[in-house]
């Protein structure tokens, strides 16, 4: 398999699993079994607002995204198998932690084959604008 094509598998895989993951939960908590203690608006803002702000990075491809969405997929397939072993929500569990898994892989191979690559025009010069500690506060091209 190509690069390019390695890059596009692990890009449709972050997709599918973000993607899948916000439709899971949506469906989960207004349509299939609502929640009963809690309030819906509360149950959805703590599991899918931590999910949209990375989404636009996402869509357009940065590394530095699929790295930090990467690490958020660990409560999800935490909140995934905790549920996984309660018999009423089984197959949400499953399908949560199976979501979060396919959202990892696809970060980490997206992100490790394009830093690998070379990292983009504008991740070039990092936070400080090319200027390192040590050259004064001059810029270095």
């Amino acid at each position: 398999m190509s690069r390019a094509a390695a890059t596009r598998l692990f890009r449709a895989l972050t997709l599918g699993g973000i993607l899948g993951l916000l439709a899971l939960i949506l469906l989960q908590t207004l349509w299939w079994s609502p929640p009963e203690r809690l309030p819906r608006s509360l149950v959805l803002a703590v599991l899918t607002l931590p999910l949209l702000p990375p989404l636009r990075g996402l869509l357009h491809g940065r590394p530095r995204t699929h790295i930090a969405t990467g690490l958020l997929t660990l409560p999800y397939f935490l909140i995934g198998s905790w549920l996984a072993v309660t018999p009423e929500l089984r197959g949400y569990g499953l399908l949560m932690a199976g979501l979060s898994l396919l959202l990892f892989t696809g970060c980490l191979g997206y992100a490790r084959l394009a830093l690998r690559s070379g990292p983009a025009a504008t991740d070039a010069d990092g936070p400080t604008g090319g200027i390192s500690p040590g050259d004064g506060g001059r810029r270095v091209r």
